[in-house]
C-alpha cells in the first residue's frame, strides 16, 4: 500500500485542482509505462524517484515498477485523498516549491501535468538540492485530445472556442508544449511519446467534466454552453458505447542535475 505523510506548515501556492480528487482519478488518463522506462532508462541510478505534483498518481505506481522508491507528492488533500495506493509509493502532502526530502537523495524529479502551476525559480532550486549529481529533471505534460470524425471536429470546437476563454492562466503552456516555460537546462530528448485509449462516450464526458474551465465556465453561470458542447458531442458519438480511440500527445523538457 502507498503510504501518506504530511510536512505541514505554511501556506502553499493557489492550485487550481484543490478539489475534484474522485473524478481525477476515475477519469484522467494513465501515461503509458513506456514514459516511465524512458524515464527510468535515462536515469543513472534507479533507488529513487520524486513525482511532484502527482495529483491521484497517475504516473507515481509506473514508476514504482522501475524505481527501489517513488515519492510522491501533492499539494492537495483532495487529490491525495484518491491517490492510488502503491507497493513502494509514499504520498507526501507538500508544495513543488518546499520539499521535505534531504539533499542528494533522488535520481529523477518529474513533474506530470503540473509544471506549469509552480512557482519554477523555487521548484528549480529544490529539485537541484534533492537531486544526486547526474540525476534527471523531466517536466511532461500531455496536450489537446484528439480524435478522428465529426466528434473529434466537434471536441476541437468545444475546447477552442466554447470553454477556452474560461482556462486559468498557465494552461497556455500546455498548449505550447511546455516551450514557453523557463527551463534554464541543457535539454535531452524526449522520444515520441503519446497517450492512447480507446473510450465510449461516458469515458470522454467523464474526463471532460474534470477539466477546470468546464468548472468555471459552468461556476460563473455558463453551464449551458457546457451542456450544449457535451450533448453535441454525444449526438455525433453513435452508440454510447461504441469505442473511440483518443490521443494526447506527451511533450517533456528533459535535463541532468549537478552532473
Amino acid at each position: 500500500m502507498g503510504v501518506m505523510q504530511s510536512t505541514g506548515g505554511g501556506p502553499v501556492p493557489s492550485n487550481p485542482f484543490a478539489n475534484g480528487g474522485a473524478g481525477y482519478a476515475r477519469h484522467r488518463p494513465t501515461y503509458p509505462r513506456r514514459l516511465a522506462d524512458v524515464l527510468a532508462d535515462s536515469c543513472p541510478w534507479t533507488h529513487h524517484a520524486l513525482d511532484v505534483g502527482c495529483g491521484t498518481g497517475q504516473l507515481s505506481g509506473l514508476l514504482a515498477d522501475r524505481f527501489a522508491r517513488v515519492t510522491a507528492t501533492d499539494p492537495s488533500p483532495a487529490q491525495l485523498a484518491h491517490a492510488r495506493p502503491c507497493p513502494g509509493v509514499t504520498y507526501v502532502e507538500e508544495p513543488a516549491e518546499r520539499m521535505g526530502l534531504d539533499d542528494s537523495c533522488v535520481d529523477l524529479v518529474v513533474a506530470a501535468q503540473a509544471a506549469h502551476w509552480f512557482n519554477l525559480d523555487a521548484f528549480y532550486a529544490e529539485a537541484r538540492r534533492v537531486a544526486r549529481p547526474g540525476a534527471l529533471l523531466a517536466l511532461i505534460s500531455y496536450g489537446v485530445p484528439t480524435l478522428e470524425g465529426a466528434a473529434g471536429a466537434r471536441l476541437h470546437q468545444f475546447y477552442w472556442t466554447d470553454i477556452h476563454p474560461f482556462w486559468p492562466k498557465g494552461r497556455e503552456h500546455v498548449e505550447r508544449g511546455y516551450q514557453s516555460l523557463p527551463f534554464p537546462f541543457d535539454e535531452v530528448a524526449l522520444p515520441p511519446l503519446t497517450i492512447d485509449r480507446d473510450w465510449c462516450l461516458p469515458d470522454l464526458l467523464g474526463y471532460l467534466r474534470t477539466w477546470s474551465a468546464v468548472r468555471r465556465a459552468t461556476e460563473t453561470g455558463q453551464g449551458a454552453r457546457v451542456d450544449a458542447g457535451l450533448q453535441d458531442l454525444a449526438d455525433l458519438w453513435g452508440h454510447p458505447g461504441a469505442a473511440r480511440r483518443i490521443t494526447w500527445p506527451i511533450f517533456g523538457r528533459l535535463a541532468r542535475l549537478g552532473a
